[in-house]
């Protein structure tokens, strides 16, 4: 609870969770390719995954610069020409961070956020009670941040990971306030994109870099607010999240990274 009550004693501060105006319109950093042919990009990734050491700037043009509904064209496109499933070649193909977020990529958006949820709560109790912060974190961002119809897709395809089904692992996993946090974040009316933002900037503090994280939200709000979160980063933190990115990450999971965040 320490965060929230930090939290919205910032609310007021010029560099803190100021209430977010309401706004309407896409602020996406990724969207729908005019020229978009399912053909063409399948055959693309087929000639960059078949190419030696694999072409990772092609998978990078077609992947990130592409909706997701287009990425499902392009998985269907690839399963018709080459009879064989493109996410199971791409991860034979790609490896560690980078194959991480193409994957990622790949799932539909209930589908990612179902998978997300179930690896956050996998084997909670061997990794004691530093993992609970992370589950928290990880059912706020999705729970908070879908509609009704979206969250009975996630729902649908949880059932995908899970045997026992959403509500039986939450009733396992979790204890303690986190109903309480979530009448919290409900009642608190705070900036979402200030959330998003403080937490990419915590992914990046200190030793080493929560991927993970980074993953998450930036494959996740692609397609929402992502534009809208890298405002809120660079007011609070007086620097570019693309910055940051370029200090914190490297190789090709930098490039695609940098490419989600709409870098030309």
């Amino acid at each position: 609870m320490a965060f929230f009550k930090k939290l919205f004693e910032q609310q007021n501060d010029d560099k803190g969770f100021k209430p977010a105006p309401f706004e309407t319109g896409y602020f996406g950093t990724v969207k729908a390719d005019p020229n978009f042919n399912a053909q063409n990009d399948a055959a693309k990734l087929k000639k960059a995954i078949e190419t030696k050491g694999v072409d990772e700037a092609t998978v990078v043009e077609v992947i990130a610069k592409r909706s997701n509904a287009q990425r499902q064209q392009i998985k269907a496109a690839y399963q018709q020409s080459a009879g064989k499933d493109l996410a199971a070649d791409l991860k034979k193909a790609l490896k560690s961070e980078f194959e991480e977020v193409v994957l990622a990529l790949l799932m539909t958006p209930p589908e990612y956020d179902a998978f997300e949820m179930k690896r956050a709560m996998k084997a909670l109790f061997e990794a004691g009670e530093n993992r609970i912060g992370t589950v928290c974190s990880v059912l706020i961002d999705i729970l908070t941040n879908r509609s009704e119809a979206q969250l009975c897709k996630i729902l649908q395809y949880y059932g995908q990971f899970s045997k026992d089904g959403l509500a039986k692992d939450l009733e396992g996993e979790l204890s303690g306030n986190f109903e309480d946090c979530l009448m919290t974040l409900v009642k608190g009316a705070w900036n979402k994109h200030a959330y998003f933002a403080e937490r990419l900037k915590l992914a990046m503090k200190g030793l080493g870099t929560d991927t993970d994280t980074l993953t998450r939200i930036i494959v996740s709000r692609s397609e929402i607010d992502l534009l809208k979160i890298m405002q809120e980063y660079k007011r609070m933190y007086g620097k570019s999240l693309q910055e940051d990115l370029l200090k914190e990450t490297k190789g090709d999971y930098e490039k695609i990274m940098l490419a989600l965040c709409g870098t030309p």
